[in-house]
């Protein structure tokens, strides 16, 4: 059995008129201050928000930087300059007399001894010179006699006009024998003269003739040789007009000298008694000991490097004259030199410079001063200590005073496994 719901009631007068003034005052009052929480809440988010992204901004204009510790001394490092091996002693032969090869004993390559003759020459025009020279001296011998012949009676003559009693002969005839005995004595002294002089010209002739035979002016090997038999020959050394060849070469090989011209900044560390190593192309699995003898003393102004002269044993010939040789230098390390990468190289217009990271974060640039190229390192000669805090591969735009944040070491291994991963 279902009750009946009861009917609908009218509506109120009060129902009628709609809320009271009291309540939409106080719902107005909310409304406003719902507004006014909504639009603090706003801007207090968007200060944080914008506060969060200066300081984002601010963190990322910061570089994050590398640093690494200058070390401190060279050890096993080599300096290589490019050298020239020489000859002990080197002598170019050339002819003293002309004429024609008569024969040649000696070809390149071969051993010799001071005193070993090389080569003849048939010098047809100088053995008729000496022969003619010889016949000149034989008549200005002649004539000597014949002179000493005339000197003598002269004299005899004079000395009996001379002792003759007073008034016997007169006083002019004693000076006229006189001045024949002086005339003969000269004419004497005029012939030995010119035996003299025939003398010196068959000296000086038969001189040239032991110049027909080319022999080696010491013990040593012969380089080079540049004529043959019936080949005509010029006297000579070729340094005016060039027509006379060079005939042999002979080059002592005993020891060798080797030349090299060292950059001066290396210049004061060049001392006689230093050791160095060459390395020959021919010979890639040996090196030969050299040691300085002495250097020029100056720099050379063109090249700026001082020549520098080492001294090598030969004793089974493998170095040879003319070869070029890599000389590996053992220079002693400065104590108070540091090495750094090349990486840590800042280039700019006022010159080369690198970071270092100062007191309170911030960069100091320094300047430097290079000493060798070591490869992946180089020597600086000053500008840093081995204290220093040395930014590794800076940005391009570091600057002085600029504040950085120095990496962790993890931070900056992983940096650098990012650099060198493809």
């Amino acid at each position: 059995m279902h009750r009946e719901a009861p009917p609908p009631q009218p509506p109120t007068t009060a129902d009628r008129q709609g809320p009271s003034p009291a309540r939409l005052r106080r719902l107005g009052r909310i409304a406003v201050v719902a507004a006014v929480l909504i639009a603090v809440i706003g801007i207090a988010a968007r200060w944080w928000h914008e506060r969060n992204v200066a300081q984002w901004t601010e963190a990322q204009a910061v570089p994050t930087v590398t640093v690494i510790t200058p070390k401190q001394g060279v050890s096993g490092v080599q300096t290589v300059l490019p050298g020239d091996i020489q000859a002990w002693y080197e002598a170019p032969i050339y002819a003293r007399v002309s004429g024609y090869l008569k024969h040649w004993y000696k070809d390149f390559g071969a051993q010799v001894k001071k005193g070993d003759v090389l080569a003849d020459i048939d010098a047809p025009d100088l053995d008729a010179e000496l022969a003619a020279a010889q016949a000149n001296l034989k008549a200005a011998e002649a004539q000597v006699n014949v002179r000493a012949a005339e000197m003598e009676f002269a004299r005899t003559t004079y000395e009996r006009w001379r002792d003759s009693p007073r008034g016997v002969v007169s006083e002019q005839e004693r000076e006229a024998k006189k001045a024949d005995f002086d005339t003969a004595s000269a004419r004497y002294n005029s012939a030995l003269a010119d035996v003299k002089s025939d003398q010196g010209a068959v000296d000086r002739l038969r001189a040239l003739e032991d110049f027909k035979k080319l022999v080696a002016p010491f013990d040593g090997i012969v380089t080079a040789r540049n004529t043959d038999i019936g080949a005509l020959i010029n006297a000579g050394s070729g340094a005016g007009a060039g027509s006379a060849p060079l005939l042999f070469k002979v080059a002592d090989v005993h020891e060798m000298r080797v030349f090299v011209q060292v950059p001066q900044e290396l210049s004061a560390q060049m001392r006689p008694g230093l050791t160095a190593q060459l390395q020959l192309p021919q010979y890639p699995d040996r090196s030969f000991e050299a040691t300085v003898a002495t250097t020029a003393g100056a720099i050379e102004q063109s090249a700026r490097t001082l020549l520098v002269e080492l001294h090598a044993q030969n004793p089974d010939n493998r170095l040879q004259p003319g070869t070029y040789a890599e000389v590996h230098f053992d220079l002693p390390a400065q104590p108070d030199m540091v090495r750094i990468p090349t990486s840590a190289l800042i280039f700019r217009e006022q010159g080369l410079e690198v970071a270092v990271v100062g007191p309170g974060d911030r960069i100091e640039m320094r300047k430097v001063k290079l000493g060798r190229n070591l490869g992946t390192d180089v020597e600086v000669l000053t500008g840093l200590t081995p204290r220093d805090h040395v930014v590794d591969s800076p940005p391009d735009s570091l600057a002085q005073g600029d504040p950085v944040r120095v990496a962790s070491p993890d931070t900056a291994g992983a940096a650098q496994r990012r650099s060198r991963s493809p």
